[in-house]
């Protein structure tokens, strides 16, 4: 049998590639009349091809991308990061047009149905323009930033220094949205990433990894007749492990930890595949902990010297913590490097979640009705925690506008201690802890038959079929 195969171009890197792959084996399970490829683009930071995921599906393939012959120069780098990226991806375009084309020209293949390129991926959008074949818009963060960069598209870059700019009223927020917690994107003039509203508009539609219960606000602003159909197919998460299936050393001693204390009593901190702090800053969380008096399992990774944001386990953490914390707090407390941040949260000793805030984060404590304390630290990562604290009001607020690499900028122990005192004592953070056991409830019924996103993958599936019989004239893939 012939399939309607969609090709998908994500972004390299576990946090855009995993809710992919959560969408395709969604679609197949739906509608058998699919097949899904990825075309895999290496990452800009490896000097080999991304090696495909050891995935077995009959209808899911990957193909690895190779590198072009010429990519953007690395000093470009040093300007902006995001530019780079974005120029590195384009510099691919031909090399997946020629991919798609040969793929598809033998008249045994299936029929090419669209293709859903990541949200870094839209100078893609112009190859399936010039294949004559309809694109969609695979958007990992949450609609309400999507609605941000609608917002700078249509307005233009922010000024930071005009009057009256402290706050900006976005429509996919409830509330004014604070200067500091926007992205630097906001306000460079010179990064592309913010101002891609137009390219988005090429698309047939925009699929958001989110749930209509979440954003109803953020959703019902998107609709306005002027951008194309968005589809609330969250949370596609990849609770089973598919591509987040990396196991520490102490991995099994973690859940063994776990197992051994008491029903929602573990804070857990984890900021994320980048997540570091200097010295200065562990050793306030560490203090704060301490005097919080909470039990709590803490991932501590160290910075690279590249500074590029990956990171690595320590090798003793006597060396970044102050003197005898270890030991003072072996009754109450557990420090690891890499953590199974699905499995901890699922975990039902896990109380709570001290976060970077991170979309994929934010939907799997939601998934597992574990509250977060905002904690910022890169990306549109202030916004969520914005969105979260002050619009939502799903989570406790430790800080906003922390930002990864300000050296100058420290949390301090008393905050810390604060803010896990309000999550774990009742009070405000037990209303919190309602509100967000709530929202899980909401998120498993999203996904079941009758389900918003159940409904809207039926929607996007009905509109693909649709948008190729209408578009079957004007391939051009030979």
């Amino acid at each position: 049998m012939k399939r309607n195969e969609l090709v998908f171009i994500p972004m390299a890197g576990k946090s855009h590639l995993a809710p992919a792959v959560e969408f395709a084996y969604q679609l197949l399970k739906k509608d058998e009349r699919f097949s899904v490829t990825f075309l895999l683009i290496s990452s800009v930071l490896e000097q080999t091809p991304t090696p495909p995921p050891t995935i077995s599906h009959p209808h899911i393939h990957f193909i690895p991308v190779p590198k072009p012959l010429e990519i953007p120069s690395p000093e470009l780098m040093k300007k902006s990061f995001t530019n780079y990226l974005l120029l590195y991806i384009k510099s691919h375009a031909s090399l997946i047009k020629d991919i798609i084309a040969n793929r598809f020209s033998a008249s045994s293949s299936n029929r090419l149905s669209g293709l859903v390129v990541d949200m870094f991926c839209t100078d893609i959008i112009d190859v399936a323009v010039e294949l004559g074949v309809p694109s969609y818009l695979f958007f990992t963060c949450g609609a309400a930033t999507l609605g941000l960069m609608l917002y700078l598209t249509s307005h233009g870059k922010l000024d930071g220094t005009e009057p009256n700019s402290e706050h900006h009223h976005i429509s996919t927020y409830l509330n004014p949205v604070p200067k500091n917690v926007l992205p630097d994107f906001a306000f460079d003039k010179q990064d592309r990433f913010g101002s891609q509203g137009d390219q988005l508009k090429k698309t047939k539609g925009i699929i958001i990894n989110t749930v209509l219960e979440l954003e109803s606000h953020a959703i019902s602003s998107l609709l306005d007749g002027v951008n194309p159909p968005v589809y609330t197919l969250g949370p596609l998460l990849d609770v089973k492990g598919k591509i987040n299936n990396r196991q520490s050393s102490d991995h099994d001693e973690i859940l063994q930890w776990l197992d051994n204390q008491p029903p929602k009593s573990v804070v857990f901190l984890c900021f994320g595949n980048y997540g570091s702090f200097n010295t200065t800053q562990l050793k306030e969380i560490a203090t704060g902990l301490e005097r919080s008096g909470q039990r709590f399992l803490w991932s501590v990774r160290k910075r690279h010297q590249d500074n590029l944001g990956s990171t690595t386990d320590f090798e003793n953490f006597d060396e970044a913590l102050p003197e005898g914390f270890l030991r003072r707090t072996k009754e109450v407390g557990r420090i690891c490097g890499w953590a199974p941040q699905v499995e901890v949260l699922r975990h039902p000793a896990t109380g709570g979640f001290v976060s970077h805030c991170g979309w994929n984060s934010v939907l799997e404590s939601f998934w597992f009705g574990v509250p977060i304390v905002t904690w910022p630290m890169y990306a549109e990562q202030q916004m969520n925690a914005f969105q979260l604290a002050r619009d939502l009001e799903l989570g406790v607020e430790l800080t906003l506008d922390f930002k990864w690499g300000d050296e100058d900028t420290v949390v301090s122990s008393e905050e810390i201690e604060r803010a896990l005192q309000c999550l774990m004592d009742g009070g405000e953070g037990g209303l919190v802890r309602k509100r967000v056991e709530e929202m899980s409830e909401k998120f498993r019924d999203a996904v079941l038959e009758g389900g918003s996103s159940y409904e809207s993958f039926g929607c996007f599936i009905e509109d693909v079929l649709t948008n190729i019989d209408s578009d079957k004239n004007h391939l051009s893939l030979q």
